[in-house]
């Protein structure tokens, strides 16, 4: 079977299906914030009762503590220390992803029937998955003093400026 000639919605059901297998639940999942919860719980039953209401659905507030916003939220991606004459800082960087595709002209051999072969122009994608910094939130004391949702950056469509040609002996 020439997978070149399937219909493109065929050939894109196993990356359908790669990215919906690969997504990770949201962090702000009742299952995972109840499994964050058991794991500190002691930190968790010491919170005020607003708090504990705003971490039981996965919401953060100035003034929360690390160990709350942890429950809320989860592990953040990077954690970023810093100081001045202030004082000193802790910066959780919590991070998503983005796709571009990629399209771009290939050829390919295809036989005649009188067993000469020409050279068929096709469009071909690829994709390229990148991360960027969803959320920023800074402690100091141990205590939440700002935070902020970034924006996710727009996918990208790249076009090929010109026809990729095949390497000779391929």
């Amino acid at each position: 079977m020439n997978v070149n000639r399937l219909p493109r919605w065929i050939i894109a059901l196993p990356l359908l299906a790669a990215l919906v297998g690969c997504s990770s639940p949201s962090a702000t999942d009742p299952k995972l914030i109840a499994k964050r919860r058991t794991e500190r719980l002691a930190a968790y039953n010491a919170l005020p009762d607003d708090h504990r209401a705003q971490v039981d659905s996965g919401q953060i507030k100035v003034g929360m503590n690390e160990d709350a916003v942890y429950i809320a939220w989860g592990a953040p991606a990077q954690v970023l220390r810093s100081g001045d004459a202030s004082g000193e800082r802790t910066t959780w960087l919590f991070h998503n992803s983005t796709t571009d595709e990629y399209l771009f002209w290939r050829y390919r051999e295809v036989p005649r029937k009188d067993g000469t072969v020409f050279l068929e122009r096709f469009l071909d994608r690829d994709y390229n998955y990148r991360d960027y910094v969803s959320a920023e939130l800074v402690f100091s004391g141990g205590r939440l003093q700002i935070w902020r949702m970034l924006p996710k950056p727009a996918g990208n469509t790249i076009y090929s400026p010109a026809p990729n040609f095949p390497a000779q002996g391929q």
